[in-house]
């Protein structure tokens, strides 16, 4: 069933344009007086001057580590798992891979990678990642020359990260494990 939507007919200076026309040249106008004579700024100059984020902007994510400086991912794969666009790769170690950097942690990934012309900026990594290892930087000013410039590895993440305090879950386990003498089991 259709519905019929009864308009008012345009008056003349409607059907012109002009009114809409002489608002647009009047904001025009008194944007171009306030550049030219009161001296007020409209434009940033890039380079020298930077745009202030906002606090909850989301950036680019990265890779940080520990106060010890190891590396706080246990290649778990969650991040790789909730991305939308599956801009992260991990290559878990195999069975015979390498040991972890730091004592009580189980596995560190062989390789983990972040395709920034895939990646959407969500924070959904961030928030998956039960080791706090990815943090979204407020960085808006990601170039690269090629493709494979914008392939980000380990290291490349781990340098822009930097190291990052907070919970350090693995510091203690061994100690914690040893503690127990048996599982407290109740039947």
């Amino acid at each position: 069933m259709a519905i019929t939507v009864n308009r008012k007919p345009l008056t003349f200076w409607e059907r012109l344009y002009l009114p809409a026309i002489a608002g647009g040249l009047k904001v025009t106008i008194r944007h171009a007086f306030r550049t030219l004579f009161e001296g007020k700024k409209v434009t940033m100059e890039y380079p020298e001057q930077k745009w202030t984020v906002p606090p909850d902007y989301r950036g680019a994510p990265y890779l940080v580590k520990d106060q010890d400086g190891n590396t706080k991912c246990v290649s778990c794969q969650l991040c790789e798992f909730v991305c939308p666009p599956k801009a992260i790769r991990i290559t878990p170690p195999g069975p015979v891979g390498k040991f972890a950097d730091r004592p009580n942690a189980e596995k560190m990934p062989e390789e983990f990678e972040i395709n920034f012309l895939r990646c959407i900026y969500c924070g959904l990594c961030q928030e998956v990642c039960p080791e706090e290892a990815i943090f979204l930087l407020k960085d808006y000013s990601l170039t690269g020359q090629s493709r494979d410039e914008m392939i980000f590895g380990k290291e490349k993440l781990l340098a822009l990260g930097g190291v990052r305090g907070g919970i350090q879950k693995w510091k203690n386990k061994l100690e914690e494990a040893q503690a127990q003498e048996n599982f407290p089991v109740k039947v």
